[in-house]
């Protein structure tokens, strides 16, 4: 199969998730699942043991909240042969690493978070020989947030996307359960900031 980065993006329930999982299963030997969730309260728990639940019982689960690039690639040399990697999602981590900072940091701060963030991540998947498939909410559609936070999250989300889509060989955009091709592997569309 070979190494290659594939980016689906999607709104929320536009099945992202699902289609990911699909390929992995249809396509991966050894999969290795990496989860940025945190189950921070009941719902977010309960939400989390049913995606358990549905994975294929063979794939490897890696949870990783912050630091998820440095934690793939030590699961990946601690012995790991993973042909794919599934990480879902970006939307998570971003939220997670914009939380994280001391309160009130301003863009710069943010972006830097989440952009090295990225760089690491990226970093993992050149240092790997698998396909991965990374799950990322597209959240530029809607109206600007009326918080700070909200707008400190969207912009640091929407740059996050647009390096991965930058690196990545094929992006996919989900809308109602279909996938739109946005990037054809062996394209060489640039990214604009």
């Amino acid at each position: 199969m070979g190494r290659r980065l594939i980016l689906i993006l999607g709104g929320a329930r536009s099945g992202k998730s699902t289609y990911a999982e699909q390929w992995a299963a249809e396509h991966g030997q050894n999969v290795l699942y990496v989860a940025t969730a945190q189950a921070l309260d009941t719902e977010m728990t309960q939400r989390i043991a049913r995606h358990r639940a549905q994975r294929p019982p063979g794939w490897v689960t890696l949870e990783a909240p912050l630091e998820t690039g440095t934690a793939i690639r030590a699961a990946m040399t601690d012995g790991g042969v993973y042909d794919t990697v599934l990480l879902d999602c970006v939307t998570l981590l971003t939220s997670n690493i914009l939380l994280s900072l001391p309160e009130s940091p301003d863009q710069e701060q943010v972006n830097r978070a989440v952009l090295r963030e990225v760089e690491s991540l990226l970093d993992a998947y050149r240092a790997s020989n698998a396909t991965w498939l990374i799950v990322s909410n597209e959240v530029g559609m809607g109206v600007v947030p009326p918080t700070k936070l909200g707008r400190l999250y969207r912009d640091a989300l929407g740059r996050a996307n647009q390096q991965i889509a930058g690196a990545a060989d094929e992006v996919i955009l989900m809308i109602a359960g279909l996938p739109w091709l946005l990037k054809p592997p062996g394209s060489s569309h640039e990214r604009a900031d």
